[in-house]
C-alpha cells in the first residue's frame, strides 16, 4: 500500500512546526548579534541607536582651489541658463494605410470598398537653442526644426512661446527662430578663433527631455571636417556630454560666451536604444554661426565667399617635394577655370599658409576662412610656390548652392558621402593618369559611407556607374540619383582600373544628429 504525503504530514506536523520555529529564532538571534557587534547596515528598522556618520570635510589650499573652481562654474551656469530654451517641433507627414489593402487576395474579395487614403501622422522632435538678442532671436540647428509645422519654445522660467523660422542653412545645420518676447536674457557670442585644445567648455541643453542640463568638458580638437561632403563648417570637437536633445544648444567658454552650437555626436548606446554620448561631440564654431545668423536675419538667406579651388591637407612627404619648410598650410589641388583664384594667379601646387594674415593649418581652415567672407570681399592669400613666399589678392565670388555647376558634385543614395570634381588636365598630371582615362575624381569621401567601406579613396577616378560612362560631374549626379540597390563602378586608381561593387549593407555608420 502506497504511503501518502498527506499521511506523512499528519503524523509529523508537530515536529515540522517546532523545526520551523527554531530556524526563525536562530535567524533573529544572528541579526541581533551582528547589530550589537557593530554592523549597523544589518540593523532592523526603527533602531534608536542608528546615526549617520558625520564630521568635518577635507580642508586645505588644494581643496580651496577646487572650491573656487566650483564657484566659477556655478557663475557660468547661472549666467547662461536663463538664455537657454527647450524646443519642441511638430511635423505632419502622410503615411499609407495598412499594406494589406494592396494584397491581391484582399482586393479580389473586397474590391475598392476600403480605398487606400493616406492618413496624417504627427512626429515630434526635441532640441535646444540659445537666445542671442533681447528681442527674441534664437539660434538652433536646422535639423531640429526642419519641415516643422509647429514650433513651441519653452524658456527657463517656464514661459512658452510659439516660434517662427526666420531662416535656415542646411550647409552648416544652423537655423534662426524668432519669438514675440522683449528684454529677454541673452548669452553673448564669443570668438571661436581664440579657442585652444584643452580649453574648458560647458554644454547647455535638454538631453533626452531633461530640461536645462549642464555638462562640462574640454575642447578635444579643432578643425574637424563636416559629417557630409556638402557641409562647410569646421567643427569643434569636445568631450562635454552631448546627447539627443542637446542639438542646437550652446557650447560655452569660461567667460560665459557662446563659442559653438552643439550639432552632432558619434553615438553610443543610450536609454531606449537611442544614440548617447561617448565623449565625442561636435559644435559649429561661433564665428561661422555669427556669419550665418547675420545673413539670415538681414537677408533671409546665406551668401558665402567662393575662391574656386580644391585644397587638401599637406603631408610631410608632400612638404619636402614642394620645398615647404613644414606641413602647415593647405595644398592647392585644382583651380576652377576663370574663377577668382585663377584670376588672382593661384596655381595647382601652391601652398596656402595664411588667409587675411591668419595662419591656416588645414584645408578645412581655408574653406572656413573663405566661406565666412562675403562675395565681393578681397581675400589676401600668403602662399609658398616652389619654396618662395608670394602674396596674392583675390576678389571672391558667391559660392554656388550647387557646386556641380562649378565642377563639383556630391553623391546621393547609395553613393552618398562622395564629393567629386571634373578631371582637369592639371589633376590628370598630378595623379599621373594616362590620357585614355575619363571620369570624375573623388575629392572627398565620408569614412562612414558605403563607398568608403567598399574601398574607394580620395583621388580615385570613377569612369562608369552601372556600365554607363561618367564624363562629367553632371553625368555623375544623374547616374547617382538613378542608381538603386547594388551599384557597379569602374574605378581607376593610379592608372589601373578595376570594378567595385557597393551594396547598401556596406554602410558603416550613422550620421548624428
Amino acid at each position: 500500500m502506497r504511503y501518502s504525503t498527506k499521511q506523512f504530514l499528519r503524523e509529523n506536523l508537530l515536529g515540522l512546526s517546532m523545526t520551523l520555529v527554531g530556524v526563525l529564532c536562530l535567524a533573529l538571534s544572528t541579526v541581533l548579534y551582528l547589530n550589537h557587534r557593530g554592523y549597523p547596515g544589518l540593523a532592523l528598522a526603527g533602531n534608536p541607536n542608528f546615526a549617520a556618520a558625520s564630521g568635518p570635510g577635507l580642508e586645505g589650499p588644494d581643496i580651496n582651489g577646487l572650491e573656487s573652481q566650483n564657484r566659477a562654474y556655478n557663475r557660468i551656469a547661472e549666467a547662461v541658463t536663463p538664455a537657454i530654451v527647450s524646443i519642441q517641433s511638430t511635423q505632419v507627414i502622410k503615411v499609407r494605410q495598412s499594406p494589406m489593402l494592396n494584397d491581391p487576395l484582399f482586393r479580389q474579395f473586397f474590391g475598392n470598398m476600403f480605398p487606400d487614403i493616406p492618413r496624417e501622422q504627427r512626429e515630434r522632435a526635441l532640441g535646444s537653442g540659445v537666445i542671442i538678442s533681447p528681442d527674441g532671436y534664437i539660434v538652433t540647428n536646422n535639423h531640429v526644426i526642419k519641415n516643422a509645422t509647429d514650433i513651441q519654445i519653452k524658456l527657463s522660467d517656464k514661459r512658452t512661446f510659439k516660434g517662427k523660422v526666420v531662416g535656415a542653412d542646411p550647409q552648416t545645420d544652423v537655423a534662426v527662430l524668432k519669438i514675440d518676447g522683449h528684454n529677454l536674457q541673452t548669452a553673448p557670442v564669443g570668438d571661436s578663433s581664440t579657442l585652444h585644445v584643452g580649453d574648458i567648455v560647458m554644454a547647455f541643453g535638454n538631453p533626452f527631455g531633461f530640461d536645462f542640463t549642464v555638462t562640462r568638458g574640454a575642447v578635444s580638437a579643432l578643425g574637424r571636417p563636416a559629417p557630409e561632403a556638402n557641409m562647410v563648417a569646421n567643427y569643434i570637437q569636445t568631450d562635454a556630454a552631448i546627447n539627443p536633445g542637446n542639438s542646437g544648444g550652446p557650447l560655452v567658454n569660461v567667460h560665459g560666451q557662446v563659442i559653438g552650437i552643439n550639432t552632432w555626436i558619434v553615438p553610443g548606446a543610450g536609454p531606449g536604444g537611442a544614440g548617447a554620448s561617448i565623449g565625442i561631440g561636435f559644435a559649429v564654431p561661433s564665428n561661422t554661426v555669427r556669419h550665418v545668423m547675420d545673413d539670415l536675419v538681414k537677408n533671409g538667406k546665406v551668401t558665402r565667399g567662393y575662391l574656386g579651388i580644391l585644397v587638401q591637407d599637406l603631408s610631410e612627404d608632400m612638404a619636402k617635394q614642394l620645398n615647404n619648410p613644414d606641413s602647415s598650410g593647405a595644398l592647392v589641388q585644382d583651380v576652377t577655370p576663370d574663377g577668382p583664384a585663377e584670376k588672382a594667379g593661384l596655381k595647382p601646387g601652391d601652398v596656402i599658409r595664411k588667409v587675411n594674415d591668419q595662419a591656416v593649418d588645414s584645408a578645412h581652415q581655408v574653406t572656413e576662412a573663405v566661406t565666412n567672407m562675403q562675395p565681393g570681399a578681397t581675400a589676401t592669400l600668403n602662399i609658398l610656390r616652389d619654396g618662395k613666399s608670394i602674396s596674392l589678392k583675390a576678389t571672391l565670388s558667391e559660392r554656388p548652392a550647387d557646386l556641380s555647376a562649378s565642377g563639383r558634385g556630391t553623391g546621393q543614395g547609395i553613393l552618398r558621402g562622395i564629393a567629386v570634381q571634373n578631371l582637369t588636365p592639371a589633376l590628370r598630371d598630378q595623379l599621373g593618369l594616362p590620357s585614355r582615362v575619363r571620369g570624375v575624381v573623388i575629392s572627398q569621401i565620408d569614412p562612414n559611407s558605403p563607398a568608403a567601406q567598399a574601398g574607394l579613396q580620395e583621388g580615385d577616378v570613377i569612369e562608369s556607374i552601372n556600365r554607363q560612362p561618367v564624363n562629367s560631374v553632371s553625368e555623375f549626379d544623374r547616374l547617382a540619383r538613378e542608381a538603386k540597390g547594388q551599384v557597379l563602378l569602374y574605378v581607376n586608381r593610379q592608372g589601373s582600373g578595376s570594378f567595385i561593387t557597393i551594396s547598401p549593407s556596406d554602410d558603416g555608420g550613422d550620421d548624428t544628429q
